[in-house]
This record gives structure tokens, C-alpha cells and sequence, in this order.
């Protein structure tokens, strides 16, 4: 499968779009992911403690591989607390703690290693080179790694961070109200998992706001654009997760979600909603990109954005599933 180009190939000063990736999965461990990330891609692995790595010197930067629970891995705070005190070096009751500390986080980590996902988080890579981390998919698959599909357990998902290629709201606006129009048929295509569908990660926008945001009538300045989103969804847990693109739009927004620790800010949209189907041998990086490079296409196109929006809010209007899937599935094909 050939990686589908975006409408804009480039970002706001014209050097090649980048694209994050997050990858969650069971059955390898951070070390063993690690060492598979070294094999495939060349770089050295740096550990950082029992459960968090991170491989250094790829063609594209730093891979990071931990478990994916901060209560498995050493609070730096609390260590930097401990190793000096008043400027003065730690003294042998600091040590303790500080030893008896990470080893607590060392052995919750192995207790719930299996239940707790494995995650690579790997550099922002040129959008035409996404193929590239196909091969680290097939070497982590052919080691044993497990995917969503392998328990009821593993709400395990494959996160897209591509970069924007614009920051003006008209923009980020234009990518909302195409993923909005698109959402039930990623959903569709997708299948997405039962267990992370019950799960709040990847909730989709309420009706309310997606009728608010399709209204042709609907021109905000960026600050109402945010102030509107973090009225209707005051979480990180939707399926396109804006929070890290508003936070570094706008770093002096008051809304204290926008400064919450894992709200990183960042120029892109964070698309949470992929399975990590990694049970599939032909499912990748590049299958869950060309889908996201749908969303991309109808942005670029006003015309058929406004006009697909006017269709969604008519569905909206009359809901029927069955038939609005229908039509998006007629639409893709044609």
C-alpha cells in the first residue's frame, strides 16, 4: 500500500510536514522494544530506569519506550528532593529513600507488566517516510507483540500527531469540521475495538457541538474557536484530541486545562481513535495515515466541506446511521 499524499505537503514555512506515532502494545517489554527499535533503525539505547528507555541517534531523532504508567517509573521530583537538601549533598538516609523509591516503582512495574501496555513513542518523522516504521511494526509482531485485538483486556490504540500545515484558524477549523464529517466512517473502517470504545480515551464529540462547529454561519476568531471546545469537551479524552494544538496556539490562555502536565504543547492534531491492530499483517502505519489523509483532503476542498457539512447536519437533524454511513461510504468510493 502506497502512502496517500496530504494537500499540503509542507508546513506554515514550507519545509516537509512531520508526523508523531504512538504505538501501545502487550507482549514485548520496554527493554526487548527498545533493543528491536536499535535493530531496525540503527541509534543506541539509553536506560533510564526499569521500565523507561529511550534510543538515541535514528535517522530522525530519539525513539522513547517505557511502560505507559507514570506510577511504574521514579518520581523525579520526589528524587530531587531527596539527593540534596539545602545545597548540601544527600547523606546516607537520602540514599535509602531514593533506592527504596525506585525499586517500589521497579517492582509495581514488573507486577503489572502484561496489564500495563508497552509504548514506543517515536520522533517526528517526514509524513513521507511513515512507511519506514512498517518494519519496526513487523519486527515488533514477529517477537510476539500483541495488539487491541488480543485480549479484552488491551485498549490498546496507535496515536497520529501529524503536524498542521497551517495555524490560522481558518485552518484548524477546516480539519475539525472535516473530521467531524469523517468520524462514523474512521469509525467504520477502523472497527474500532469494543474494549477502547467502552474505555473514555477515544469518545467522540457530542451532537451539540459538532451542529455548532458544521454551522455555516460559524466564523470564530481562535480564541473563541478554543474557548468553544474547552466548553463542550474539558478533557484529553476525545478521538481528536485538540488540547496540545490550542495549548501551543495559545500558551496564554487561561484555562488551566491547557497547562495540565500531560497536555503537551505541540503544532499538531492529535488523532487518538486507531486500534493497534498488530494481529493484522497488513495493517500499519501507512493504512491508519492514508485514512487520516481523507480527513486532510476534504479540509483542503471548500466546496465539498461545505456541502458534505450541510448532508452531516441534515443526518444530524434525522439521525439515521445506517444511511449517513451509506452515503460516506459512497463519497470515499467516488
Amino acid at each position: 500500500m502506497s502512502l496517500i499524499a496530504p494537500p499540503n505537503a509542507t508546513n506554515a514555512d514550507g519545509q516537509p510536514r512531520k508526523v508523531g506515532v504512538e504505538l501501545e502494545f502487550a507482549g514485548v517489554g520496554p527493554i526487548q522494544a527498545a533493543r528491536l527499535v536499535e535493530m531496525t533503525f540503527g541509534g543506541h539505547v539509553e536506560q533510564h530506569s526499569a521500565h523507561r528507555l529511550t534510543v538515541t541517534g535514528t535517522p530522525w531523532g530519539h525513539f522513547h519506550v517505557e511502560l505507559d504508567s507514570k506510577y511504574v517509573h521514579p518520581d523525579e521530583q520526589i528524587l530531587d528532593r531527596i539527593r540534596a537538601s539545602d545545597g548540601q549533598p544527600p547523606g546516607i538516609g537520602e540514599h535509602l529513600r531514593a533506592s527504596v523509591h525506585s525499586r517500589t516503582r521497579e517492582w509495581l512495574g514488573d507486577m503489572v507488566a502484561g496489564l500495563v501496555p508497552t509504548e514506543i513513542v517515536c520522533p517526528p518523522i517526514p509524513w513521507d517516510e511513515l512507511e519506514r516504521l512498517d518494519e519496526l511494526f513487523v519486527a515488533l509482531r514477529s517477537h510476539g507483540a500483541q495488539g487491541t485485538d488480543a485480549s479484552l483486556l488491551y485498549g490498546f490504540g496507535l496515536h497520529l500527531n501529524p503536524e498542521i500545515p497551517s495555524p490560522r484558524v481558518e485552518s484548524v477549523l477546516a480539519h475539525l469540521r472535516a473530521y467531524l464529517i469523517l468520524a462514523d466512517w474512521l469509525r467504520d473502517e477502523i472497527v474500532v475495538d469494543v474494549t477502547r470504545d467502552m474505555l473514555p480515551h477515544t469518545q467522540p464529540f457530542h451532537s451539540d457541538y459538532t451542529r455548532k462547529v458544521l454551522a455555516p454561519d460559524y466564523h470564530p476568531s481562535l480564541k473563541t474557536l478554543i474557548d468553544d471546545y474547552l466548553l463542550a469537551n474539558p478533557t484529553r479524552n476525545r478521538e481528536l484530541d485538540l488540547l496540545p494544538l490550542f495549548s501551543w496556539l495559545m500558551p496564554d490562555h487561561p484555562n488551566e486545562l491547557l497547562r495540565e502536565t500531560l497536555v503537551k504543547p505541540r503544532p499538531t492534531y492529535h488523532y487518538r481513535l486507531p486500534n493497534a491492530a498488530l494481529s493484522d499483517p497488513e495493517w500499519g502505519v501507512v493504512v491508519e495515515w492514508n485514512r487520516w489523509a481523507e480527513v486532510e483532503r476534504l479540509a483542503a476542498d471548500p466546496d465539498r466541506l461545505a456541502e458534505r457539512g450541510a448532508a452531516y447536519r441534515e443526518h444530524l437533524a434525522q439521525p439515521t446511521l445506517s444511511r449517513w454511513l451509506d452515503s460516506l461510504r459512497h463519497w470515499m468510493r467516488h
